[in-house]
C-alpha cells in the first residue's frame, strides 16, 4: 500500500502525484483498504484526480469498487469554469435511486397476507431483464416525461404532489432535453417507465428493527416494527443508451479541447462547452426518466396494497418517506460557489440548514436512504458533522465484493431463496440466476459500510430496516 496512507481510523488519503491534480482520499476501514488495495481501485481514484477542474479531493466512499473509468462508490466535484463533465464519472445506469414508502402498519399487520401481497406487487410490477411497462406512452408523452421527470406522471395521476416534494429535485432536473437524445434511446426507452429491471434492482417489504434517533424518527414518522416499502431501480435501457451514445462524443471532445486522460473510459468535456451542455441535457432526461419510472412503480406498490388489504393507501399512511439518487451530475451551491458534482454510486446528503431542501426537511436535513443486498439490512441516515468534507455526499449501499460470475459459483439461486426463507425473507424473482448473482455474500458488510460512515462523520444512522419480503426482476 505504498501510494496509500491512514491519516485517521477511518480516513486513507492517496497523496498528490504526477498528472494528478488533488489528492486522493478514501474513507474505510482497515478491512476495506486491503480489499481496495486488491481491487486496484486506487489507481480509478488517481485517474479521477487528474480530470480539468477537480476541486479538493477526488473521493471514495467505504462502498467503493472497480467502475467503468471512475469507481462506484466516488465523487468528483468540479470548477464551473474549468471542470469537466464526464458520462463515465456518473455511470450507464443514469439516475439509479432509491426511495422508501412508509406506512402505519406494522408486522402483525401483514403476518398473514405477506405471501399474497408479495405475490400481488410481483404481479402488478413488470420486472426482470427486457420487462416491458403496462404503460402505453406516445412519443409526445416520452417527451414529457424526459423534459419533466415524476412531475408529468403525477399530474396523470400516478402520485401526488407530496409525491414530487418528497423527491430530490422534486423529481425533475432542469435543462432536461429529448432533443439530444438519439433514436434509438427513444425506442428504448418507450416500453419501460414503470418497470424494476434486474441485476442489483429490487423491491422490498421491510420492518423497522432498530431506531438510533428517537427524536429524528419520530419527526420523520419512523418506528421500531413499522412496515416500510424499498424501490431501488433507474434509467433502465433508456439511461444506458444515453451514457453509451455520449462516451463517443466525448472521445472527439477530449481531442478537440485538449485534454490529456489517464483513462479513456473517463472521456469528458469541459462543463460548459456545447458538447457538456447537451449531455448534461441528455443526462438529465435520463435522471427525469427514472424518477418517473419510480413514481409508476409507488403508484402500483399502493394499488397492491390497497388490493391486499382492501382499503385505500392513504387509510395506512402509505406517504413517501424520500427518494435519492446515486448515479447523477449536477450544479449545486456549495460553502457560496456553484460546482458541478459527479456522483457516482454515491448519496448527496445535504445537512440541516441547505437552502435546497424543502422547508419540512430544512430542519433536520434530508433523509439519506442507503439499501443493503438481498436479504441484508438497509439504512436511513442523515448527514453528520464532517458532511461538507466530501461535498455533502455519503455512501450508497453495500458495495461489490464478488463477481457476479463468482457468486453463481458460490451458490444457486434456489438454495439462496431456501436459506433466505428460512430466516422469515419471501424471495420472488422470474430468474434464479439473478438471485445467485445477488446473494447477500456477493457484497461488502452493509453494518460495516454504514458504521464506517456514522465514525467518520458523512452521515449518522437514524434507522435500520430489514427485509421480509423481497422481489427480483
Amino acid at each position: 500500500m505504498s501510494d496509500i496512507r491512514k491519516i485517521s481510523e477511518f480516513k486513507f488519503e492517496i497523496p498528490q502525484s504526477g498528472s494528478m491534480n488533488v489528492p486522493g482520499v478514501i474513507y474505510a476501514s482497515e478491512k476495506m483498504i486491503h480489499h481496495i488495495e486488491k481491487e486496484n481501485v486506487a489507481s480509478q481514484i488517481k485517474n479521477v484526480a487528474c480530470l480539468p477542474g477537480i476541486l479538493k479531493y477526488s473521493l471514495a466512499m467505504p462502498d467503493v469498487h472497480w467502475g467503468y473509468g471512475m469507481p462506484i462508490g466516488g465523487v468528483a466535484a468540479m470548477d464551473l469554469k474549468n471542470g469537466v463533465i464526464s458520462p463515465g464519472a456518473i455511470g450507464y445506469d443514469i439516475n439509479c435511486g432509491v426511495r422508501v414508502l412508509k406506512t402505519d402498519l406494522t408486522v402483525g399487520d401483514l403476518r398473514e397476507k405477506l405471501g399474497s401481497l408479495l405475490k400481488e406487487l410481483f404481479r402488478n410490477i413488470p420486472s426482470g431483464v427486457g420487462s416491458k411497462s403496462k404503460l402505453k406512452l406516445s412519443r409526445s408523452e416520452l417527451k414529457k416525461v424526459l423534459e419533466r421527470g415524476s412531475q408529468y406522471l403525477v399530474e396523470k395521476g400516478f402520485g401526488t404532489e407530496d409525491d414530487i416534494s418528497r423527491t430530490e429535485e422534486g423529481g425533475c432536473l432542469k435543462g432536461a432535453s429529448a432533443d439530444f437524445v438519439s433514436e434509438r434511446a427513444i425506442e428504448r426507452g418507450a416500453c419501460q417507465v414503470g418497470t424494476l429491471g434486474a441485476g442489483n434492482h429490487f423491491l422490498e417489504i421491510q420492518e423497522v428493527k432498530e431506531i438510533f434517533d428517537g427524536k429524528l424518527a419520530r419527526k420523520w414518522g419512523l418506528f421500531e416494527g413499522q412496515i416500510t416499502v424499498m424501490v431501488h431501480t433507474g434509467s433502465r435501457g433508456f439511461g444506458y443508451q444515453v451514457c453509451d451514445d455520449y462516451l463517443k462524443v466525448m472521445l472527439k471532445a477530449v481531442q478537440k479541447y485538449g485534454i490529456k486522460l489517464s483513462d479513456r473510459q473517463l472521456a469528458c468535456a469541459p462543463v460548459e462547452s456545447p458538447e457538456g451542455k447537451r449531455y448534461s441535457s441528455a443526462m438529465s432526461a435520463a435522471a427525469n426518466y427514472a424518477w418517473a419510472n419510480r413514481q409508476a412503480i409507488t403508484h402500483w406498490i399502493r394499488e397492491s396494497f390497497e388490493n391486499v388489504f382492501g382499503k385505500k393507501w392513504e387509510d395506512f399512511d402509505m406517504s413517501l418517506l424520500w427518494d435519492v439518487a446515486h448515479n447523477i451530475g449536477k450544479i449545486e451551491e456549495f460553502e457560496g460557489r456553484k460546482i458541478f458534482i459527479h456522483r457516482k454510486g454515491a448519496t448527496r446528503a445535504f445537512p440541516a440548514g441547505h437552502s435546497e431542501l424543502p422547508s419540512f426537511y430544512r430542519e433536520t436535513g434530508q433523509p439519506v436512504i442507503v439499501p443493503g443486498s438481498m436479504g441484508t439490512a438497509s439504512y436511513i441516515l442523515v448527514a453528520g458533522d464532517n458532511a461538507s468534507e466530501t461535498f455533502y455526499s455519503t455512501c450508497h449501499g453495500a458495495g461489490r465484493e464478488m463477481s457476479r460470475r463468482k457468486a453463481m459459483r458460490l451458490e444457486s439461486g434456489e438454495s439462496v431463496v431456501s436459506r433466505l426463507e428460512s430466516e422469515g425473507i419471501l424471495v420472488l424473482s422470474d430468474k434464479m440466476r439473478t438471485v445467485a448473482e445477488e446473494a447477500p455474500a456477493a457484497y461488502k458488510d452493509i453494518d460495516e459500510v454504514v458504521e464506517v460512515c456514522d465514525e467518520s462523520g458523512l452521515s449518522r444512522k437514524v434507522a435500520k430496516m430489514v427485509p421480509i419480503g423481497v422481489i427480483k426482476g
